[in-house]
């Protein structure tokens, strides 16, 4: 899934337990007719990926959702959903046409300026 706007906030990398578990969070802000705001984590080795990145910047980030079940001490079962990003990439890179050539003009030019004797 991707998911295409423009970043509100970037966070700091966090750190977590004794394994020093990473996770970075962003916020998109879509261009909808409703815009949301979406908040994307991102983990481990993936948290590098924003550094290159900045507030008011259009981009398009490919997502996992992910859920898990926890059971609290009562045991009663809570569900919680994480949107988890795994690439990043700019969105406002424009895309140039190719060079347009009048082919009339080169073939003319080719040819001595001579009429051609093409039946069609």
């Amino acid at each position: 899934m991707e998911i295409t706007g423009k970043i509100k906030l970037i966070g700091e990398v966090q750190t977590f337990g004794a394994n020093g578990f990473q996770k970075r969070e962003m916020v998109v802000t879509t261009e909808d007719q409703y815009p949301q705001m979406i908040m994307i984590e991102f983990t481990q080795d993936k948290c590098e990926l924003l550094n290159t990145y900045q507030v008011g910047e259009n981009v398009k980030v490919s997502i996992n959702l992910k859920g898990r079940e926890w059971i609290n001490p009562q045991g009663e079962a809570k569900y919680f959903n994480a949107i988890q990003g795994w690439r990043i990439e700019s969105a406002s890179t424009k895309k140039t046409p190719p060079p347009t050539t009048d082919l009339t003009t080169k073939v003319g030019a080719e040819q001595g300026d001579e009429p051609d004797d093409f039946p069609f």
